[in-house]
């Protein structure tokens, strides 16, 4: 189960991330590439835990 919600907040930061890098502010751009990786990171994290399943 928490493969679904890593995945589904990792989407959420990704594409709120990608919304960010669109600003005229260059730190509201640096926050959202930031944030891009986080989410990449924890769909990646979510992908994981689905492919070891009940291993961890």
């Amino acid at each position: 189960m928490g493969e679904m919600i890593d995945k589904a907040k990792g989407a959420v930061n990704d594409a709120m991330g990608k919304a960010k890098q669109h600003s005229d502010n260059s730190n509201t751009r640096d926050e959202g590439a930031t944030q891009q990786v986080k989410g990449k990171l924890q769909k990646a994290k979510g992908s994981v835990e689905g492919a070891l399943g009940d291993k961890i």
